[in-house]
């Protein structure tokens, strides 16, 4: 049996579909019904960073369905903002969701797994945490940390038989995508084609920023967004 947090939407939606999972968001919401029905599963509704919350839902889950053989945390929240703005409470959310949302959840599903002698963690982190991103500094500091959580992790849990491993998504077309257009000045279209055409690159190091050849273009916009349910980068 397999939980997908933050899958009401983008890359979490994606990957439940197909397989009968619970489908994990903060709320009881009209697009969570939608993915729920879809695909057959189930409902588990916690704010993956609050430790109560998931370990009531996990409970849950494990008292109905059994315990979680796979889990897959997706869930995210960024914001892009200059260093030197961002708010103390607003840097936190960031790294309580993606960071020690991860941690909350692995630790409520782990003492299923162990019981049945095995289990499957999938970490959804970020190529922004590998190689950080301008005014997403909270945000890539939390996906680097879910990168050495993996590694770490992945040693401790190997004798339990229980593996952890990490996806470090690069740019895809999400909602959250939405935060790093705003950020950058540009309308999602422009940012779809900027992307495209650095796709086009075969050697990353020669991919520019879209906001350098966004400088002719409108001022940028403040850049507050919430792409909680999956990382879009």
């Amino acid at each position: 049996m397999a939980v997908v947090t933050g899958a009401t939407q983008g890359i979490g939606k994606a990957i439940a579909e197909g397989a009968r999972v619970g489908v994990n968001g903060r709320e009881q919401t009209d697009a969570m019904t939608a993915v729920v029905d879809s695909i057959g599963g189930f409902p588990v509704v916690a704010d993956v960073s609050s430790h109560d919350e998931v370990g009531a839902a996990f409970a849950a889950v494990e008292q109905q369905h059994g315990a979680i053989d796979v889990l897959v945390c997706n869930a995210a929240y960024m914001t892009m903002l200059p260093f030197v703005d961002h708010e103390a409470d607003d840097w936190w959310r960031n790294v309580d969701t993606n960071l020690s949302g991860t941690f909350h959840c692995i630790q409520a599903a782990l003492p299923g797994m162990k019981r049945r002698g095995g289990g499957n963690i999938v970490i959804i982190t970020s190529e922004w945490g590998v190689i950080g991103w301008p005014n997403a500094t909270a945000y890539a500091s939390s996906k680097a940390g879910l990168i050495g959580l993996t590694k770490a992790l992945g040693r401790e849990l190997a004798p339990a038989g229980i593996s952890v491993n990490a996806v470090a998504s690069g740019i895809t077309d999400t909602p959250q995508l939405n935060v790093d257009a705003q950020d950058a000045g540009l309308t999602l279209e422009q940012m779809h084609a900027e992307y495209a055409e650095q796709s086009r690159s075969p050697d990353r190091a020669t991919r520019g920023d879209p906001r350098q050849r966004s400088r002719d273009r409108p001022p940028r916009l403040p850049a507050r967004g919430d792409g909680r349910d999956q990382p879009g980068a």
